[in-house]
């Protein structure tokens, strides 16, 4: 997984309330286990409609999204989150999210921020013009080139492992040491339950 330090960029101007998992990736498309090629999918219904976000040559790449609140709503399909990776987007800003959608984000390494809807409103207008827009993970907070300053929390362990590119297996490496001092222990005091070595 990628380390999440910082993010700038232009943000996909969404703003829509109860964006499903559906809606980000339709059923369809949920035949494969592989986690790339997604992104042509994603959003596929919203790319129907004339000027969407999505087919916007002005915010193509983005790796920030600007969404309504409860994004992500819906079934718990991971495929949701790898669609977004795919197509580049690293963090969704929204007043909420769903649960579920919130933890297969955070384990792939995507960063969701919540803040209430006065700051979506304001980040919708610098997105909508199409400037850039700052995210610091260790600062905890969201800026703008307009003075813009949006404080968000998260959970420290999340943020621990966003920092430091952590999944769960890179978490379990990342505590190798105490699991070597731990197993040690173990056949020093209950021999008995340590394979023997042949």
């Amino acid at each position: 997984m990628d380390q999440v330090t910082t993010i700038d960029g232009r943000a996909y101007p969404l703003g829509v309330k109860n964006v499903d998992t559906d809606m980000i990736i339709a059923a369809k498309w949920l035949k494969t286990i592989s986690r790339s090629g997604l992104g042509k999918g994603a959003f596929e219904a919203m790319r129907q409609e004339p000027g969407n976000v999505f087919d916007d040559p002005a915010f193509t790449g983005s790796p920030i999204l600007i969404a309504g609140d409860n994004f992500g709503c819906g079934s718990s399909r991971e495929h949701a989150a790898w669609a977004l990776i795919d197509m580049g987007v690293k963090v969704v800003i929204a007043p909420s999210f769903s649960d579920i959608f919130s933890g297969n984000a955070f384990k792939n390494g995507i960063l969701t921020v919540v803040l209430p809807q006065p700051a979506i409103d304001r980040l919708m207008e610098v997105a909508q013009g199409g400037d850039p827009i700052h995210i610091d993970l260790e600062q905890q907070n969201v800026t703008t080139q307009f003075q813009d300053r949006f404080a968000f929390e998260i959970d420290p362990f999340r943020k621990h492992c966003l920092l430091g590119g952590l999944d769960e297996i890179g978490l379990t490496l990342d505590g190798a040491d105490s699991i070597d001092v731990y197993e040690a222990k173990i056949a020093t005091d209950r021999p008995w339950i340590v394979p023997a070595v042949a």
